[in-house]
């Protein structure tokens, strides 16, 4: 897949009393409809480039950089909730008028795209959460928190790159170098270290209670779609399918050859699993 983009540019917004980064992919034609994309933690807008790339045939793509993370601003360490992140999008798409859009959301972004869909919000046609569930296999969730407290200082963008392929071997690697590139920036010393504040280093986000999100899962009242990573720790196929039934109009797909962080490790198999759905 190729990781040149479609014309695009970046904006700035105010809201919440944060400034917000995202991107905006205009669609190849005509009266397309909006696809609003939330990463997952540590990520941001840059890292939905090949996606986005590959629906701005049939959308219009909006990648947001939620609070925190990327070129947004930094919150107050407690305001790093879900339901702090749901209410920015409820902020994001009324100040762009979004209407009748579909949602994607990665991990942390699917948090978040669960509790905002729960709220049955009238401008939200369909969704797509992305390996994340209402209760999160333990072990994948030390495996996380073990790699955000490790070195994150590099002296260079190569060595960071080569700390992050020793972490995930399976991204196609021109794929992965390109995330890792828009994850950096500079430190007054010279050197890098990754651009999410470092109070979500030290367990500032906070998810949700699970019961709490399970009821959100049975108030969402549009199409839905689960995607699973064949190799994920954070998503159990026994949630997978728990989900599958609470959720009144939902399916389920798996991406083989992939861990978690699907839009990374398998960019061309998740490709075609949300854009059957999506265009569906």
């Amino acid at each position: 897949m190729s990781l040149t983009t479609a014309p695009a540019f970046d904006e700035l917004i105010e809201m919440r009393g944060l400034r917000f980064h995202y991107r905006d992919w205009p669609a190849r034609r005509a009266g397309a409809p909006d696809l609003v994309l939330l990463h997952g933690y540590t990520g941001h807008a840059r890292s939905w480039d090949a996606f986005a790339e590959g629906m701005t045939d049939r959308y219009r793509v909006l990648a947001l950089d939620q609070r925190g993370h990327g070129e947004t601003g930094w919150a107050p360490a407690e305001r790093y909730g879900v339901e702090d992140m749901a209410d920015d999008l409820e902020a994001f798409v009324a100040a762009l008028g979004l209407r009748g859009f579909s949602l994607v959301g990665l991990s942390m972004g699917g948090m978040v795209a669960m509790e905002y869909a729960g709220r049955r919000p009238a401008a939200l046609a369909a969704l797509v959460i992305v390996d994340i569930g209402p209760e999160i296999v333990a072990s994948g969730v030390q495996r996380i928190q073990a790699g955000v407290r490790t070195s994150d200082v590099f002296a260079s963008r190569d060595e960071a790159f080569a700390a992050a392929r020793a972490v995930n071997p399976l991204p196609p690697e021109a794929h992965h170098r390109h995330r890792v590139d828009y994850s950096l920036m500079r430190t007054e010393d010279g050197r890098w270290t990754w651009r999410y504040d470092r109070a979500l280093r030290s367990g500032a986000l906070r998810t949700r209670d699970a019961e709490k999100a399970w009821r959100s899962c049975a108030d969402i009242a549009v199409p839905t779609q689960l995607i699973r990573g064949s190799l994920s720790d954070i998503l159990s196929p026994e949630t997978a399918t728990r989900m599958i039934e609470t959720i009144p109009d939902a399916r389920f797909a798996e991406v083989e050859n992939s861990g978690h962080a699907i839009p990374l490790d398998a960019p061309d198999g998740f490709l075609a699993a949300a854009r059957e759905f999506l265009l569906g």
